[in-house]
């Protein structure tokens, strides 16, 4: 069985809005790692829209500097799921869509063997963290106050409080802290 694991950077506040951050290549090394990891990477039509082409067009054209071109690469040669009743069609060659619903495909992904599976996001993630179906949460804390935006999980409603376990913090070059938990 594979663990889903939702991954996502904010900043101090809480804001999932990538407009909003820092960034940082350091970060960009962090989610390479990662993604090279896992046998999957799930997202919903939004996130999949600003990855897809913007990622596969780096690294085909090596534009950029050395940790985009690595991320780049590394998410390009990724399979990856678009959750979407939206799209037609997916650009990405390695990339499929899911039209089954969402609770039932994930549980049917995670039965299956392999590596793990990676969430991005935030409406895919939320709607599983509420069923209880995401077994681990990676949060990269940037050392930002953006003071706007999108919050990491707003409109999240659960039965009762999910706790969590710390098993892994990492502090970056650009003083970003990855964060490791797992469901207790």
């Amino acid at each position: 069985m594979r663990n889903i694991i939702y991954a996502i950077n904010l900043t101090i506040d809480g804001c999932c809005d990538h407009t909003k951050g820092a960034g940082g290549e350091d970060i960009l090394e962090f989610f390479a790692d990662l993604i090279q990891g896992a046998d999957l990477l799930v997202s919903g039509r939004v996130t999949y829209k600003l990855m897809v082409p913007y990622w596969p067009d780096i690294a085909k054209n090596k534009s950029g500097d050395t940790d985009e071109i690595k991320f780049a690469r590394v998410f390009d040669a990724a399979e990856k799921l678009v959750f979407s009743h939206s799209l037609d069609k997916v650009e990405d060659k390695r990339s499929r869509l899911a039209r089954n619903p969402l609770p039932d495909e994930m549980l049917k992904l995670k039965q299956e063997e392999g590596k793990y599976i990676l969430l991005g996001g935030v409406d895919l993630p939320s709607q599983l963290i509420a069923r209880g179906l995401i077994d681990e949460f990676i949060i990269v804390v940037q050392p930002v106050i953006a003071g706007e935006g999108r919050r990491l999980f707003e409109g999240v409603s659960l039965q009762e409080k999910l706790s969590l376990k710390l098993v892994e913090s990492k502090t970056l070059r650009s003083g970003s802290v990855a964060l490791h938990y797992v469901k207790q």
